[in-house]
């Protein structure tokens, strides 16, 4: 159904999108770990069959779990800030295959967008394929998604 990258990308932007809203102390970390065993259980259940899938699940779950739980300690909100704003500005302008960056200078967290195919929908909507990295802590997670510009000429994550 969906392939590991993309449920990766789902973890990381569903983590920062809620992690970012938070303000209690240890809040962001378990809003992260929950939303990252939601979606590595989703990875997991992808494969295997029967007693197999189980054991995928499972494994998904936790792996998902670890990773959201880092993404949700280690981000935030500058780092979110950073990250819509240079989406927003390379969906928009970037030449497809063509890296922004942003780098928050106070956590050391950074990454990159990179747009790729634009094009549009039977409805007239542009959309546009894009690549994410996020390094934190020296560990990089990469995803792939698509976003199509509303009416208002903001660009929107339609998948992941």
């Amino acid at each position: 159904m969906y392939p590991v990258r993309i449920v990766l990308i789902v973890v990381v932007a569903a983590a920062l999108a809620v992690a970012g809203c938070t303000q209690r102390p240890g809040q962001k970390e378990t809003i992260g770990t929950l939303v990252g065993a939601a979606a590595g259980g989703l990875a997991g259940a992808q494969f295997g069959k029967g007693r197999g899938k189980l054991v995928t699940t499972t494994i998904g779950t936790l792996i998902g779990s670890l990773a959201g739980r880092e993404i949700g300690i280690s981000l935030d909100r500058a780092d979110q800030v950073a990250i819509d704003r240079t989406t927003q500005e390379s969906l928009e302008s970037a030449p497809a295959g063509e890296a922004t960056v942003w780098k928050n200078p106070d956590s050391g967290n950074e990454g990159t967008v990179t747009p790729q195919r634009t094009y549009q929908r039977d409805d007239g909507t542009y959309c546009r394929e894009f690549t994410q990295t996020i390094r934190v802590g020296g560990r990089t997670e990469e995803g792939y998604g698509t976003a199509c510009r509303q009416p208002d000429g903001t660009w929107k994550i339609v998948s992941t």
